[in-house]
């Protein structure tokens, strides 16, 4: 993976930390095994996620108990890059003795390894050879920019005729986009802060230190007391909000990552055929190929981008997007308090994405 990182830090590919709720029934050959690939939002803790993907696993075991599922799913997903202090060497700010100063990882960074770790998934979590039957994303937040890039770079690349193509063995079947940040995420009121420091020379510079200057003044102990009973973060939540704010590079990893989705996710640049089900894909009972959950009000998602957005989805005539506008009031960041909803919501979506 360090060939696409121009810089001299090098990723611990060992060290990234990840999450995996296997089915029971994957040794089971008469089911097809489906591998759900999920990618964290901004900040890429997979951690935030834990309720989610084990409320997800309960769920999708009472579907395989079904006489008529034959079907496996396999949950996995793991850490963004940066947000580990162990998953990368040196420290981000160091300069090598050919002059090299590390900085953290862009998006484009996180979208080619999250490519990677999607073939790596596919082809090895079954063991003995064997890859996943079919594979789909669930990406959150800025999760489903990357999940969308995903599907555009193997719609590209499936199609062209080479010998050791990483996409061969990779069925991508669908994705499901949760509050999803897939276009002109700066003119969304958090947006726009975090772009006005992007824009501010002293503070494209400096904010990430006097953030986490901020954060050492206070002791883990009460910055712990905060999480947990100032801002009523259950414990998952305020586990990994500490280990990231106390980590060394996480704060500045964010903010470099936040800067760079300000610029980088604007105009939708997808191709139409993208949004299409192809016929080498073969299923005409998939009902949809994206599932979109929108929040009501969401301060990283503005209204009328978000509108647009659902309008051209809409006007695709062979586009296969199903979207959802929520109705209860679940805030852009669910899986801090509403994992369990969203899971409902989900494991829906899958059994629909599947047939079952």
């Amino acid at each position: 993976m360090d060939t696409f990182l121009a810089r001299s830090a090098s990723v611990k590919q060992d060290q990234v930390p990840f999450l995996e709720y296997p089915s029971s029934k994957r040794d089971d050959f008469d089911r097809r095994q489906c591998l759900i690939y999920v990618i964290p939002g901004n900040p890429g803790l997979i951690a935030y996620y834990e309720p989610f993907m084990k409320t997800l696993r309960d769920l999708l075991d009472e579907v395989e108990a079904k006489e008529d599922c034959r079907r496996a799913f396999h949950i996995y997903g793991c850490n963004l890059l940066g947000f580990e202090d162990r998953d990368h060497d040196p420290t981000f700010g160091c300069t090598s003795a050919a002059g090299v100063t590390t900085e953290p990882f862009t998006l484009e960074n996180q979208i080619r390894c999250c490519c990677e770790r999607v073939q790596e998934a596919n082809n090895s979590l079954l063991g003995k050879g064997r890859v996943f039957d079919e594979v789909v994303l669930i990406g959150h937040s800025v999760g489903a920019y990357i999940s969308l890039e995903i599907f555009n770079r193997h719609h590209h690349q499936s199609r062209r005729e080479q010998p050791s193509n990483p996409w061969a063995n990779v069925n991508l079947k669908a994705g499901i986009l949760l509050f999803p940040t897939v276009s002109h995420i700066a003119q969304s009121s958090s947006g726009q802060k975090l772009d006005l420091i992007r824009r501010t020379p002293f503070l494209d510079g400096a904010a990430h230190r006097i953030a986490k200057a901020f954060v050492n003044l206070w002791p883990h102990w009460l910055l712990a007391t905060v999480l947990r009973r100032c801002m009523g973060f259950p414990a998952h939540a305020a586990a990994a909000t500490l280990r990231f704010l106390t980590s060394r590079d996480g704060i500045w990893q964010a903010l470099h990552m936040g800067k760079d989705e300000m610029k980088t996710i604007t105009e939708e640049r997808w191709s139409e055929e993208m949004w299409e089900i192809q016929e080498a894909e073969g299923d005409d009972r998939l009902a949809a190929k994206f599932y979109f959950y929108f929040a009501q009000k969401d301060h990283w998602v503005a209204d009328e981008c978000r509108d647009e957005f659902i309008e051209k989805r809409r006007q695709h005539e062979k586009g296969r997007a199903r979207i959802v506008i929520d109705e209860e009031k679940i805030p852009h960041a669910f899986c801090i308090h509403h994992s369990e909803s969203v899971a409902e919501k989900v494991t829906l979506w899958i059994q629909d994405i599947t047939g079952l």
